[in-house]
């Protein structure tokens, strides 16, 4: 199911919450089978030697003119624009999340700026799960979802956000949308993942604020449309190592924090950025391990 002219109709798949795969391992796969049975053609106006040594000898001795030569699917996909690491943006200057990355709170002045955010963070007892589903937030990745950053751009959620934080980003031949390959560095365990579609789930979307944990906080009382803008806001979405994920599920601060310690600042001002947009509420165990970890 698809709304507007999303172009990545393979990769509708959930990888988020919880880790689940969803489609979208299927879908790249999927997606790789077409590319291998359309190919690619690539014209060559210059003297080309060709992967066969044969061939190549073929073709410098005729002069190569005007020759559509068969290559593979790797050297047609557009590149996005390279990037180095230190791209990664503080929480306290990315209100919006459409900025790349999560990069550390260091200074006492930010971590004292993170303290005082975090306190403005209502909190309450943790509600029921009855009658969660994914499906009460819509479908995964939807481009339709009003009110929230990249939305009604053409491109799903999920690419949006493999795009905003990966460097060296391909996309698949003849697309700006679909991304193939990119290279991610990952907040919540400090790795540089090389990432490819053929093995999607190595980096998944982490919901910062769990859907799951959004519902038993209020988001069960809540209309549809602004269920779907939490599933799919920037703010709280953040693409990270697959396996650390998995591992988190629907906790909240209290139970779960990032490997990489140096991160969990921003980590806690993020989750409270989250909570203080929609106007939903924490534990009082989750505030107060988020205010723990900007030295409070």
């Amino acid at each position: 199911m698809t709304f507007g002219s999303v172009e990545n109709k393979e990769d509708a798949g959930d990888i988020g919450e919880g880790g689940g795969a969803g489609d979208g391992g299927r879908a790249g796969s999927a997606a790789v089978r077409r590319m291998s049975r359309s190919g690619a053609t690539r014209s060559y106006r210059s003297c080309v030697t060709g992967s066969a040594a044969m061939l190549g000898a073929v073709l410098l001795l005729t002069g190569c003119k005007g020759i559509d030569v068969p290559v593979d699917d790797a050297s047609s996909h557009s590149a996005g624009p390279a990037a180095g690491p230190g791209r990664a943006v503080s929480p306290l200057d990315n209100p919006d999340g459409t900025k790349p990355g999560l990069a550390p709170i260091t200074s006492d002045a930010g971590r004292a700026k993170a303290r005082a955010l975090i306190e403005k963070v209502a909190t309450k007892g943790r509600g029921p799960k009855t009658g969660y589903e994914r499906d009460e937030f819509g479908y995964a990745w939807m481009d339709s979802a009003d009110g929230v950053p990249l939305a009604w751009n053409g491109c799903d959620t999920r690419n949006d956000l493999l795009k905003r934080d990966g460097d060296d980003v391909r996309f698949r031949s003849g697309s700006d949308c679909v991304v193939i390959s990119m290279t991610l560095q990952d907040p919540y365990t400090g790795k540089t993942i090389d990432w490819t579609k053929t093995r999607a789930t190595t980096v998944q979307i982490d919901h910062v604020m769990p859907l799951s944990y959004d519902w038993q906080m209020g988001a069960s009382r809540w209309t549809k449309g602004k269920r779907q803008d939490i599933a799919n806001d920037p703010l709280n979405l953040i693409p990270v190592d697959g396996p650390s994920n998995s591992s988190k599920g629907d906790s909240g601060p209290a139970s779960w924090l990032p490997p990489n310690k140096q991160i969990r600042c921003s980590y806690a001002v993020r989750f409270a950025q989250v909570s203080l947009k929609y106007s939903l509420p924490v534990t009082v165990a989750d505030k107060q391990m988020m205010l723990k970890q900007c030295g409070g």
